[in-house]
């Protein structure tokens, strides 16, 4: 394995624990009517894996840092809002990744994740009514009542948080993360 190879994969597995170090604290309601979902910073670090890395290491990054968070109890829901999570964020990723790789520059990067948050707020109204009901025991009448007032919109925020705190700090960390690692 190269040292460039090697320094990638470093560099992923720190944005990974970021991630689930991030997931410890404590995610804030943005809509009271819907105050069990909540913006999740950890996020963050996987976005912005995305963009130094690509789509599948994004991913990656994405499935093993919730996974971890849900062994070590930081995923709040249990197993259905670990599950929801990765769907939101996983969405977020596939759809953001692809149009970044192709072009790498500030419209890019605001595009990308423009549609990334449209992406997974159109995802999760089929993820919230097949999955609330199991995880809530509320009825599919009962959550599909609540997707006008709280879940697209806390989903569409949620999206669009991320995207503006992941555009603010990516130039700042981006040097680092295309940094070969090799010494001076």
């Amino acid at each position: 394995m190269s040292n460039r190879t090697t320094n990638r994969i470093v560099k992923m597995a720190l944005l990974t624990a970021v991630a689930v170090v991030f997931s410890f604290i404590p995610g804030f309601p943005i809509i009271p009517v819907v105050s069990f979902i909540r913006y999740e910073f950890s996020d963050l670090p996987i976005l912005i894996g995305v963009f130094a890395f690509g789509t599948l290491p994004g991913v990656s990054i994405a499935a093993i840092s919730v996974l971890i968070s849900f062994l070590l109890g930081a995923e709040g829901g249990g197993p259905y809002g670990a599950l929801m999570h990765f769907i939101a964020i996983g969405v977020f990723v596939l759809a953001a990744g692809p149009i970044y790789s192709i072009k790498k520059t500030r419209p890019g990067a605001i595009i990308s994740m423009l549609v990334g948050a449209a992406a997974m707020t159109l995802v999760m109204i089929p993820a919230n009514l097949l999955i609330t009901p199991l995880y809530t025991g509320a009825p599919v009448a009962a959550v599909k009542s609540l997707l006008l007032p709280g879940i697209i919109p806390v989903n569409a925020i949620k999206g669009l948080i991320t995207a503006a705190l992941t555009f603010v700090l990516y130039k700042r960390v981006s040097g680092f993360l295309h940094s070969n690692g090799d010494a001076q």
